[in-house]
Formats: C-alpha cells, structure tokens, sequence
C-alpha cells in the first residue's frame, strides 16, 4: 500500500504503483488540506470574477457566464475538449496519468471537491484507466485534450480499459459500484488543466530508460569480454581524471560485471611485455575500436541525462500544475501558468536523444560482432551454420539498423516545435505530451534493438565456448538468457524471439547500474 499525500511519491513509488500495481490509500490529513481548499474556494468565488468558475476559458474569458449555467459550464468543458484521435495509449501509461493527476490534486491547490479524489482513488485501486489518445495536447494549458478523456471518464461517460478490454465507463461503474462525479464547483477545468499526461508518461520513460541503461552496460561489457579487449578503458584511474559521475559510475559498473572474467585481458601483460616488442606489425589490436573502448565515455551522459529527467519529472509530479492556484493558507487565488509543460517537454526531448544515441552504440557493438573482418575471432554473421548456405544473425540486423534510424529522425526535438494556437492565447507552447509520447517510441525502439544485440552476444559466447571463462555476472545471465532463447544452427523465423527478448528486457532488471 502506497499513501498518496503523505509526502512526496518517489520515482519508486511511482514504478511499484504501475509495474506491481501496488494499491493507493489517501492520507488523511492531505484530505483535509483539500477539504479545506475547496471550501475556501467556495467561499472566496461568491460574488467574484474568478476564471474558470464564472468565465469562458482561454480566449472566451472574457465573456461571463451566468450564475444558472456555471455547473453546466464544466461539463461543457470537459465535453467539448474530448477530441483525441489517433491510436490509444496502452492501458499502463493511462494508469500513470491518472495517479499524477491525483497526486497533483493533493498538493490541495486545485479547488476541487474530495469527492474526485475518492473517485481516481477507487479507479486507480479497481485497474480502471481511462481511454485516452495520442493526438491532442499541446501541453501549454496543460494536456487538455488528453486529459479531457480523463474528465469524460471520471463523469461517467466515454470509455476505458478494465480487465484489458475497452469498455463503456458507465458500465464498468455500474459493475464495480462506483458513483460518476458531480461537479460542484471547477472540477472540470481542474482535471483538464495540468500536466499529468505528460508527466505520466514521462514518469514511465524514466523508468524504462534506467532498464535501458542497466541492459547497455552488462552487454557492452560482455562485449568487450567475449573479444578479450583490455581492462584499463573501464579502469578506475583511466576514468576517475574525468570528472562527470555518469562516466565513473558506468566504469565501477563495469568493473563489478567484469570482476572474475577469465577473458578480460590486463595490459601490463600483454602489450608492457617487452619480448611483445620484437614485432613489425601488432597482431592484437592495441586500442579496441571506439564502441568497445568508450563506453564510459557514451553510456555517462546518458546515464546523467537520465538521473536529471527523473528528478525534474519527479518533481513535476509532485507540483500543483494548474491554474489558477487555490491558496486557502494565504486566503488568496493566483493566476498564471502552472500548467505549462516546458519543464517536462524538455528533459522528454533530452532524454530520448540519450536513448538513441544508447541504441546507436548497441547497433555499432553489433556491427563489430557480425563483421568477421573486424572482430577477426567470430564468422560472418556469428554463423553457426554452413557459410554461404546458413545466414546466422544477418536478416535481424537489417531490423537493428532500421529500427536505430527510427530513433535517430524522431529524436528531432519538440520542445523548440511551438505552434501558437487557441486565437493566440497559447502562442506559445510545450509539445510537451508529444514530447513524452516520442520518447516512449524511442524506449520501445531500443528494447528491440538491445533484444538482437542480446542474442548476438549469446551466439557469439556459444561459438567461442567460453561460458566457463565468462565472469560470474556474466554467466549467470548467461544461462537466463539462454533458458529463453536457445542456441541455433539452422535458419528459423526469429520475429518472436525478438519481441520475446525485448518484453523480457523491458520487464525485468539484472544488475543496477544507479547509485542510489
């Protein structure tokens, strides 16, 4: 049980309430600030021209609504903002974007009734997750359209995703004996502005990334293992005269990994030898090509890329992002742009330009293995088979390349992607929900890719047969992996193994590259 309220939700929180589908219980005195919050805006409001109680929204605030139609007005709202097209997002990202939403409502800022937090509270508890679309929000008045689906749901209309499938809201209330909400004051406007969808989503990106990270660094060091590359490029002195803590981080990673390796090789013994002197022309390599010997060097901005979008994200999650804000404490209400989602719109952007240049050193790593003229120990195509009449690891790397450049044209950032819209009112904004949404494309992407450099690396290792020099780390994964992808010599249809890899990367941990 996770309390929402008390204090604020962490990033493993967040990853136990949307991986474990840990249940949520209200703190109650964080309902008491938004039982306090929301009369106090009952209060204040009479008699007052306050937006969006008794006004149009956006550019039609100027026009004032009459005391008879104000309820209407935010059913109105909620209504005509439903508007998403495109594909649904999957059932797991509407769960995330309903919890931010309710956190952000127990900042007690919102004006909103305790009876929407009971509401998210029994649909998160239920599994119950509106069904929300791709296109929509531009992320400056927060996530509106997206959001919006959030609202139709939580009045009882529109639809959602309970029990993995799509189905009538009212029904599913009705099954699960839940009350649709009534609105009593702005809970409408309350709902749709904010920048939960985006800061869901981007929550969940921030997990996977840590995933993707921890993957790329126990397969690049097994990597630079199978081919017998030297330790001194992961060394602690090499890397400590740089001073970025992603870089040394990856580099103690590695050296844990790597600990106990009967294949590593130390310089001192092979190329400080003098009688190695005596030579024309080194056989050995003596520096490793650039995907095996920076490492560090790559996987530390990402690493750093990713430790600084979790904690802006978090942050995000943890904020009051609407507008106007609700100050019972102060006896005041302030307007502004709390909803605006550069914050999140950009560290989404920075984030999957990390992961693809993550896939892109996964794609060169691969390379190198099915390239016999440059890794001079492994086939063409690590082949177990016949040359010429067996085709090993080639038809997958075709879907490796392709997929990399996916990531390389998507990593075109949104946020500097401002188009003004809502007669100006919003003439400038986030993208902030496309942002997250590319991101998570990205991830995908790059699960995919790490699953056929995954299956590379095992062939390769089957080839050599060197499991019983690999270090402990490494054959101990070794022999998971291959429970669910077992060696092959002949020619079969690898698509399922590849999505069934990535589902398995996507879903579990085996080493934690993040110093907590």
């Amino acid at each position: 049980m996770i309390f929402v309220g008390q204090g604020a939700l962490s990033l493993q929180d967040f990853s136990d309430l949307i991986f474990k589908q840990k249940q949520i219980d209200i703190d109650a005195a964080a309902l008491q600030k938004v039982t306090a919050n929301y009369e106090f805006l009952k209060q204040f409001s009479s008699n007052k021209l306050i937006y969006g109680i008794n006004t149009g929204f956006g550019p039609m605030a100027q026009y004032k609504v009459s005391e008879d139609n104000l309820l209407q007005l935010q059913y109105n709202l909620i209504r005509s903002h439903s508007s998403g097209s495109g594909k649904m997002i999957p059932s797991q990202l509407s769960r995330a974007l309903t919890i931010a939403r309710l956190n952000s409502f127990m900042q007690a800022h919102s004006g909103v009734h305790p009876e929407v937090i009971e509401l998210l509270k029994q649909m998160i508890n239920q599994n119950i997750s509106p069904c929300i679309y791709e296109h929509g929000g531009v992320g400056a008045s927060g996530d509106l359209v997206q959001l919006a689906h959030l609202g139709l749901t939580l009045i009882g209309e529109g639809e959602v995703w309970f029990e993995d499938q799509v189905r009538s809201t009212a029904e599913v209330f009705e099954q699960c004996g839940i009350k649709p909400l009534t609105i009593h004051i702005r809970e409408g406007l309350a709902t749709l502005n904010g920048t939960s969808a985006m800061t869901g989503i981007g929550m969940v990106n921030v997990i996977q990334a840590r995933k993707l990270l921890n993957w790329s660094v126990l397969f690049s060091a097994m990597v630079n293992e199978v081919v017998g590359a030297f330790d001194d490029h992961f060394s602690k002195e090499l890397n400590i005269v740089k001073h970025h803590k992603g870089q040394n981080q990856i580099a103690a990673t590695m050296r844990d990994i790597l600990k106990g390796s009967g294949m590593i090789r130390n310089r001192s013994e092979h190329l400080y030898n003098p009688e190695n002197l005596d030579v024309e022309v080194f056989e050995d390599k003596v520096q490793e090509y650039y995907s095996l010997r920076c490492v560090t060097q790559v996987l530390g901005p990402v690493y750093d890329t990713i430790l600084q979008a979790g904690e802006v994200v978090v942050n995000e999650l943890n904020s009051a992002n609407d507008n106007p804000v609700i100050d019972h404490e102060n006896h005041n209400i302030f307007h502004g742009g709390n909803f605006h989602g550069d914050y999140v719109s950009l560290e989404m952007d920075k984030l999957k330009i990390a992961i693809t240049k993550l896939s892109m050193l996964a794609e060169r790593q691969l390379n190198y293995l099915l390239n016999s003229r440059l890794n001079q120990k492994l086939p063409p195509f690590v082949n177990m088979g016949i040359l010429g009449f067996n085709f090993g690891m080639q038809g997958v790397q075709f879907t490796a390349t392709s997929t990399v450049a996916e990531n390389q044209t998507l990593s075109f950032p949104m946020y500097v992607h401002s188009i003004p819209n809502n007669n100006d009112n919003q003439d400038i904004v986030s993208m902030g929900c496309n942002a997250a949404l590319m991101t998570k494309k990205v991830i995908d992407n790059s699960f995919e890719v790490l699953a056929i450099h995954l299956m590379t690396i095992l062939q390769a290792i089957d080839l050599l047969e060197c499991q019983d020099r690999l270090a402990p780390v490494s054959k101990a994964f070794y022999d998971q992996a291959r429970a669910i992808f077992p060696k092959f010599v002949e020619d079969e249809p690898r698509y399922k193994d590849i999505a069934r890899l990535s589902q398995m990367l996507a879903s579990t941990e085996h080493i934690n590259a993040f110093a907590e």
